[in-house]
């Protein structure tokens, strides 16, 4: 079957939701969004802290914010990106607000505004501790509320259609390559549909899942960055893989495991060894509130030091009534262990959380590929650099949807719909009756990327991964090549293209910088 779409979204956060209703708006044509599972089942509606803006300009301005931004990205950042989202940052918040979202206030009215690691100034705006959730809410009431938006819910995304499907020879070095749709798999009817499209956005969200403890849903497998590299798309800086420092230590609770957010730190919360000790002095002046980066080492450094399985955070000294107002969602979660975190630490360890590479894209959004745009967590605008600074992924969502909706609806005039594109062809493939081989590779995969291509990395590790992935991916397409296209070996390919992108272009980095830190070329004081 082939459908027909000006613009053809696929993915579903915040990226994804806030771009469909500014071309709705504007009714510049028919808007499709594809969505692998249901609506709010994205990276998004897992986001705790907040939002990072500018607005108690009394005491805070954008040069701070962008200079904040470049340390945290140890000056990999591209500063004309991070100009963009820091300048554009408050009229989205407006945009966000006026679409439903509400934002905690203090008693006169204003944003009641967080602190967190790595930012000079109280600018995070949140909503208790499920900003994301709240975000997520308010945007899917305004996409389901818009009729011209059709939303298509548990329907996967499986390659992008370019001249590669004309019968083109696609390389890298190829000219001009161009986004027609994508092949898209309907799991009502079991058969790969015909998207054509005059202008596709990928927002797919991150690839947290590729590791075994991740605070990412388990839909979290690259599948955006990995359609985009088989395209022969520009995919960059995808060594620079963020680990949370503070996901709730719970065996069992991997995909996802809950997170304690950045927010608990900037209320105060201080990290200690599950002795009382306190630790980060040892590491960095800023102590619990230095960046992501240094934080998830620290810890990782003490857990191998002390034979451990994880630290703790302790707001015990806190007042435990705002304690419960500021986190209720963390304080019943705890509750649910057996722990009240008003009287008990929290037992903490790092676990994959952001992916700061991706898709390379320009200010406006504009990937290598004509007619291929890419937002949110899969794009790499430049904005992050080495390292993420807390709470700037979900504005840099919002700032680069308005950046690419504004120049899409401007070109979409121009495109038509390429119907020489051939419907997919799976004769002669059958159903997969062994499962197994998809579930223990997805285990492998996990494995491989936890123990050689994670927090602190060596070359033999990384050359190690490299080899593992390579079997994978040799067995992995030759059965791609003999069953019928269905999700779980799809997300399985892609998790596999996207763990070789990580290690490749780790092993590519000589040197430790931001999030990508390797033994064999290590900067770090308390390393030397």
């Amino acid at each position: 079957m082939v459908q027909k779409y000006d613009f053809l979204i696929i993915g579903a956060g915040i990226a994804g939701m806030s771009y469909a209703l500014k071309v709705a708006r504007a009714h510049k044509g028919k808007v499709c969004i594809i969505c692998k599972t249901s609506l709010d089942e994205a990276n998004t509606s897992f986001a705790q802290g907040g939002v990072a803006s500018v607005t108690n300009l009394e005491v805070d301005n954008f040069d701070k914010h962008i200079e904040d931004t470049m340390i945290a990205g140890d000056f990999i950042s591209d500063r004309a990106a991070v100009e963009q989202v820091v300048r554009n940052a408050p009229a989205q918040i407006k945009e966000l607000v006026s679409w439903g979202t509400h934002f905690d206030r203090t008693d006169n009215g204003l944003f009641d505004l967080h602190r967190e690691g790595g930012h000079s100034e109280f600018r995070i705006l949140h909503h208790a501790d499920d900003t994301g959730a709240e975000i997520q809410r308010a945007l899917m009431a305004a996409v389901r509320e818009c009729p011209d938006i059709e939303i298509k819910e548990n329907h996967f995304a499986v390659e992008i259609i370019t001249q590669h499907h004309l019968g083109m020879e696609v390389t890298r070095r190829t000219p001009d390559i161009e986004c027609y749709g994508a092949y898209v798999l309907n799991p009502g009817t079991e058969k790969v549909d015909t998207y054509l499209s005059k202008v596709t956005v990928m927002c797919t969200g991150g690839c947290g899942a590729v590791y075994q403890t991740t605070t990412n849903p388990i839909v979290a497998t690259g599948d955006g960055e990995a359609m985009v590299y088989r395209a022969k798309g520009t995919v960059k800086d995808m060594e620079f893989v963020q680990f949370h420092p503070t996901s709730l230590f719970h065996p069992g609770e991997t995909h996802p495991a809950f997170l304690i957010t950045e927010a608990m730190r900037g209320y105060g919360g201080v990290l200690k060894l599950p002795t009382g000790e306190t630790f980060m002095e040892k590491y960095d002046s800023r102590l619990s509130l230095a960046p992501r980066d240094i934080v998830a080492r620290a810890i990782d450094k003490e857990m191998k030091t002390h034979g451990i399985d994880h630290v703790c955070l302790d707001v015990t000294h806190k007042d435990a009534q705002q304690t419960r107002h500021h986190f209720p969602n963390i304080y019943h979660k705890c509750l649910t262990m057996g722990i009240d975190i008003t009287k008990e630490m929290i037992p903490v360890r790092p676990a994959a959380h952001y992916m700061c590479g991706g898709i390379l894209v320009n200010l406006n959004g504009e990937s290598s590929i004509h007619r291929l745009y890419a937002i949110g967590e899969c794009a790499c605008t430049g904005l992050h650099g080495g390292n993420r600074l807390a709470s700037n992924s979900l504005i840099e969502a919002v700032v680069y949807a308005d950046a690419a909706a504004r120049h899409s609806m401007e070109a979409v005039g121009d495109y038509g719909f390429n119907t020489q594109v051939p419907e997919w062809n799976d004769e002669g493939t059958m159903t997969n009756e062994e499962k197994v081989l998809i579930t223990q590779s997805v285990k492998e995969v996990g494995e491989v990327m936890s123990n050689y291509v994670g927090i602190v990395r060596s070359d033999l590790r990384l050359k190690r991964a490299w080899a593992r992935l390579d079997l994978l991916y040799e067995e992995t397409e030759a059965l791609f090549k003999r069953v019928k296209a269905t999700r779980d070996i799809c997300e399985l390919r892609n998790m596999i293209n996207v763990g070789y992108l990580i290690t490749r272009q780790a092993i590519e980095r000589k040197e430790s910088r931001g999030l990508h830190y390797t033994i064999d070329y290590p900067v770090h004081a308390y390393d030397k």
